[in-house]
């Protein structure tokens, strides 16, 4: 068993913690807004044969102390990163109240976690003879709703060795300096000055500054994987495995360390990108997990989730799993994988104990495998360049496969001049499996990718997938706020002054209520509509009201 202590050097939630004066900064932001809106907390979790577990501040830290380790059976010396992800507390909501507006901005990999924490670990394990067990083991963890995974291993490469030497004093000055930080936002290119390193962050990139006058070192990423790293040793399967993203299916992946589980996890879930990932997803998962029972009871079917593991005792837990990867320790050696065929995969109903093979009961094969870019292992290509090749081809089939998609979800748009002032925006007309099926022959991914094979049921299947549904009910309500914008704009070109003169007072106040709720609704949904519609749209109900006897007027006004 492991037992371990854990404080939360910071945690703007903790009422403990003593936080700045509010007005302190001058901008009247709430105590420690700026940290929050990068940083739920930042934890120490101390390995300790004495005191066993300590909560002391939420209840999750019992999770965190267990996930912030690795396994026993990993024995990993030195130094380890790597990631874990959580489901916070029922009830539980951080202090960041701007993640609608940023999420509403922010591509779909980068949006911030609503329902769960992402955390991100440095761990260290060396041998220490002053301590009972032989070993100092200590981890400094970061807790974040941001899934930047690259942006905060690159801060914790940064402060976790100072912090090992100096203690909690570094860590409160690197709180403080991150509560300097500008809000993220999508799109911008942020400075961020931590323990004289300034990171230079954008949609897409970090440069990692040492000082003003040197050569930046160009990080090309704040989210994603190196892929070829991750899928070297089962890039034979590749087109498999993102067919059993797509549909969501229930997987495990066994590793050898929680770096190479996190990270291959995370690259899985990235590979159907800009799609989004629906399930739950465990870049790294213990038996400690409060899910455990969940995911390993044998009376249900599996849930569409990814677990990544390290522990020997989950290929007996998870041998009923239907999809089970195996990795063993990656080799940067140039060579192709050994296994240079496609074996028939459907069959493999157990697990493979050799590294580098997956046991999977899918059904089919959806579609055929397609090897010309595995021309560039056998030249040697650097991994950040194959890495950037394995992106493109991925993308590529996402794209093939989900532009049909976005294609028929148009044509269930009502047309613009449908869209009158005097009438409510019309609906938009019901998504119809056989309706879109129909279309393939004429529009179907087989235009744009070279790939052959069963579209048709890799579509069907897809319907019943986590992920169609969460793509369905973004869309539509994407689909829906760009009506209400059209109609608003409409509303806001028609003579409403001039509708009014014939009408009786009271169909007049209906007509005030109506717009001032659909004015209400734009600004609470934040719509995106054009600029100064708003603001013209309110004058118009002003005006309205200022032609109304005074008595309604007054009524109107208090209303």
């Amino acid at each position: 068993k492991l037992n371990c202590t854990a404080s939360a050097v910071m945690d703007p939630l903790d009422s403990s913690v003593s936080h700045r004066n509010e007005s302190e900064g001058g901008d009247g932001r709430a105590p420690w807004a700026r940290f929050s809106s990068w940083l739920e907390c930042v934890c120490v979790v101390t390995f300790d044969l004495e005191l066993g577990q300590a909560i002391e501040v939420w209840q999750l830290k019992t999770s965190i102390c267990y996930l912030s380790f690795p396994d026993s059976y990993s024995g990993c010396l030195g130094d380890t990163q790597f990631s874990f992800r959580l489901r916070q507390s029922v009830g539980r909501r951080g202090p960041w109240f701007g993640e609608d507006s940023y999420n509403r901005d922010a591509p779909i990999t980068l949006q911030r976690e609503l329902a769960h924490f992402c955390g991100y670990v440095y761990f260290r394990q060396v041998k220490d003879t002053s301590v009972k067990r032989g070993y100092f083991q200590k981890s400094l963890v970061l807790v974040s709703r941001l899934p930047y995974s690259h942006l905060f291993h690159t801060l914790l490469q940064i402060i976790a060795p100072e912090y090992f030497e100096k203690l909690e004093p570094c860590l409160e000055a690197v709180c403080n300096e991150i509560d300097q930080w500008p809000s993220p936002v999508p799109g911008l290119t942020l400075n961020l000055p931590v323990m004289g390193v300034v990171l230079q962050v954008g949609r897409r990139h970090i440069d990692h500054i040492i000082s003003q006058t040197d050569t930046p070192t160009v990080l090309p990423t704040i989210h994603e994987q190196d892929l070829f790293k991750c899928f070297q040793s089962v890039l034979i399967h590749l087109q498999m495995l993102w067919e059993l993203m797509l549909l969501g299916e229930p997987v495990v992946v066994m590793a050898p360390s929680p770096t190479v589980s996190s990270e291959t996890v995370l690259a899985l879930v990235s590979s159907i990108a800009p799609l989004k990932y629906c399930c739950d997803h465990r870049p790294y998962f213990t038996i400690h997990d409060s899910e455990f029972r969940e995911y390993t009871t044998r009376t249900q079917a599996p849930p569409n989730v990814i677990l990544g593991v390290t522990n020997p005792f989950f290929v007996k837990t998870f041998q009923c799993w239907p999809h089970i990867v195996r990795l063993g320790e990656l080799k940067m050696s140039g060579d192709l994988p050994k296994q240079v065929k496609v074996k028939k995969l459907a069959k493999l109903k157990t697990l493979d104990t050799k590294p580098g093979k997956i046991a999977c009961q899918i059904d089919t094969i959806t579609v055929i495998f397609d090897c010309s870019w595995l021309q560039g292992i056998q030249r040697k290509r650097p991994s950040e360049v194959q890495s950037a090749i394995l992106r493109r081809h991925l993308l590529e089939l996402t794209q093939s496969f989900i532009i049909p998609l976005e294609r028929y979800l148009a044509s269930l748009m009502p047309l613009q001049r449908s869209v009158t002032p005097w009438k409510t925006p019309p609906q938009i007309r019901p998504f119809s499996q056989e309706e879109f099926m129909g279309t393939l022959e004429h529009a179907g991914p087989q235009l744009t990718s070279v790939l052959k094979g069963d579209w048709m049921g890799l579509y069907r299947r897809f319907f019943r997938s986590p992920n169609f549904d969460g793509w369905y009910r973004l869309r539509h309500r994407e689909m829906t706020q760009k009506l209400e914008c059209l109609h608003l704009e409409v509303v806001c070109d028609a003579d409403l002054l001039g509708w009014t003169k014939d009408k009786s007072e009271v169909e007049i106040v209906d007509l005030i209520l109506k717009l001032r709720e659909k004015l209400m609704k734009a600004r609470r949904q934040q719509l995106p509509v054009k600029e100064g519609v708003l603001e013209k749209l309110e004058g118009y109900i002003q005006t309205i009201i200022g032609s109304l006897p005074e008595d309604l007027q007054t009524v109107l006004h208090k209303h």
